[in-house]
């Protein structure tokens, strides 16, 4: 089974002693991250989805085979809740297609007080797949993208039918080193958020945790199938040594796992 692991964003002024070698410039982050993982969640353009020129450089900047999940802009998500999809979700593809091959999975995080709205949702998945096209142009290998619920009234058989019907995976999230919904399978490939671990030092993981996460994945999900592995638990350094010790973990299970290509 591929497991590709990696940490949500790669630019943390606290990553420079813990990740980062003092003679590495800021300018170079991504290449020297590229050398140690083989995917990122670029959460940064939750906040502010960059330009097509943006996301082409950072092709440019990785090597192949490099996969950058999208995190969806706040303005799709948070300020029209899903509403109206057909031009954020355009735009997102037209500047997200300048990565070409590079472009992995979209996230779709919804704010904790948007109870279900499955129509809403359909039309989004839908817009997504109808517009993917300006994506594929470019070199964009697949369609997938992914939801992250946070309100329970969202977890119901109804919801789980439609994420199935548009192979939308449902996101696996972690905190404190438990589940924080369901663990359903609602797609051939899977994704899963470490936000906060339970270990010492703060927010690390230990390793009892991991392995549990190896073994629900495993359970889960076919040898065949595509699992994507984020920490989101950036301070203090704690996403990349975990998002390390994860890779080890899996690959003494036999995992196809991401492996880093630098030390």
């Amino acid at each position: 089974m591929p497991l590709l692991v990696g940490t949500s964003g790669w630019q943390y002024q606290d990553w420079r002693e813990a990740f980062y070698p003092a003679g590495v410039p800021v300018s170079r982050w991504l290449e020297h991250y590229a050398e140690n993982f083989l995917t990122v969640e670029n959460n940064g353009t939750f906040y502010r989805l960059a330009r097509p020129q943006t996301f082409a450089q950072w092709r440019e900047r990785t090597p192949p085979g490099f996969v950058m999940a999208v995190k969806a802009s706040r303005y799709l998500t948070h300020i029209r809740r899903l509403r109206d999809p057909a031009e954020p979700v355009g735009r997102l593809l037209s500047a997200a297609a300048g990565l070409g091959d590079r472009l992995g999975p979209v996230l779709l995080q919804l704010p904790p007080t948007m109870s279900a709205d499955a129509a809403a949702l359909d039309e989004c998945l839908v817009q997504f797949e109808a517009q993917f096209g300006v994506a594929a142009r470019e070199g964009a290998r697949e369609l997938r993208v992914c939801v992250e619920f946070r309100h329970e009234s969202w977890l119901v058989d109804e919801v789980r039918k439609l994420l199935e019907r548009h192979n939308a995976a449902l996101c696996w999230s972690d905190r404190l080193g438990k589940p924080l919904g369901p663990l359903w399978r609602t797609a051939d490939w899977g994704y899963v958020r470490f936000h906060e671990g339970a270990a010492k030092p703060w927010p690390r993981y230990g390793r009892q945790s991991l392995e549990s996460w190896l073994r629900r994945v495993t359970e889960a999900f076919p040898q065949r199938a595509d699992v994507f592995a984020y920490f989101n638990n950036d301070q203090n350094g704690a996403a990349p040594a975990d998002a390390q010790t994860l890779i080890g973990l899996a690959a003494k299970e036999g995992w196809a796992a991401d492996q880093p290509r630098a030390g």
